[in-house]
This record gives structure tokens, sequence and C-alpha cells, in this order.
């Protein structure tokens, strides 16, 4: 996607306030496509098991830990991002909340980067957020996920109507 900077102006940073608004209306949307993976999947169980049979497994703890069902869920969140933030720069999050993630050229970031911010991003939730609160002091306002994925998140102009 072409560069959407426009003639050498600055984009404005995005807040802490409407990441963290973004990521949590992303955080809904996302959680209802991950209970529908899970329901499609136990549903996979139980064409696979036999629902006795899944029973028995169930109630021995066999299936507590299932890590097939964990990198679903993980693949799924990556998609989920990824596939917004390498297409327009925008989950549906950001759309509502005016922000885009982008290189510094105003460009869309490659899969490569998606994947860097993902595994960042969430290293920096394990870590009680500590990289989302890093922007603060940071001269450019930069969370751990900007800054190893070589990119930033800023505030998009909004289009005036004439109403």
């Amino acid at each position: 996607m072409a560069p959407i900077a426009a003639d050498n102006v600055q984009p404005i940073p995005a807040s802490l306030a409407r990441r963290l608004a973004a990521a949590t209306y992303d955080l809904i949307l996302c959680l209802a496509l991950l209970m529908a993976a899970v329901a499609l999947y136990k549903l996979a169980q139980v064409g696979w098991y036999g629902e006795a049979r899944l029973r028995a497994l169930s109630e021995a703890g066999a299936l507590d830990h299932d890590p097939w069902l964990s990198l679903l869920l993980t693949s799924l969140s990556f998609a989920f991002f990824a596939r917004f933030w390498t297409h327009a720069g925008q989950t549906l999050g950001m759309q509502a909340w005016g922000i885009r993630v982008q290189n510094t050229d105003g460009s869309t970031i490659s899969l490569g980067q998606a994947m860097l911010r993902f595994v960042l991003a969430t290293l920096s939730w394990l870590c009680l957020g500590l990289g989302w609160w890093w922007m603060l002091v940071e001269r450019r306002q930069r969370t751990w996920h900007d800054l190893g994925s070589r990119s930033q998140v800023v505030r998009i102009a909004q289009e005036k109507t004439g109403h």
C-alpha cells in the first residue's frame, strides 16, 4: 500500500489511552472469534473420539493441557491481527479509535513485522503491561512492540464530511 503521510508532515503518535481503547475493542472481537473456534474444535473432538470417550478423557484430566488447541488459538489470534495490520494498518478497534500501525514512511507493515509486534505485545502484557507503559517515557512515544518491529502507531486524520 502506498504511504499515507502527507508532504513532510510528522504523524502524531497515538496516545496510550487510544491504544488501550482500541486494544479493548479488539480483545472483545478476538475473544468472540476464539470462542467460536473452541466450539468448532470441541465439536470436531466429539466427532473424532465420540461423546463417551471424550467425557472420560475430560474427567481424567487428559484434555486439560491440549497443545493442539493452544496452537489453534495462538495461530488464530496472530492471523486476526496480522491480516488487519498488513493490509490496512488498522484492526477494527484501531479504525474506531482513529489510529493506524505503519512504517515510518507511512506504508503498511510486513508479515514479519506483524509477527514481531504480536510476540512483543504478548510479552509486554505478560510483564504487566510494562511494554505499553514504556511509551510514556520513550521520546517518540513508542511501545516495546513498536520499537521491536520498527513501526509506529499514529493518529489518522478524520475526513470532514460537510454535516
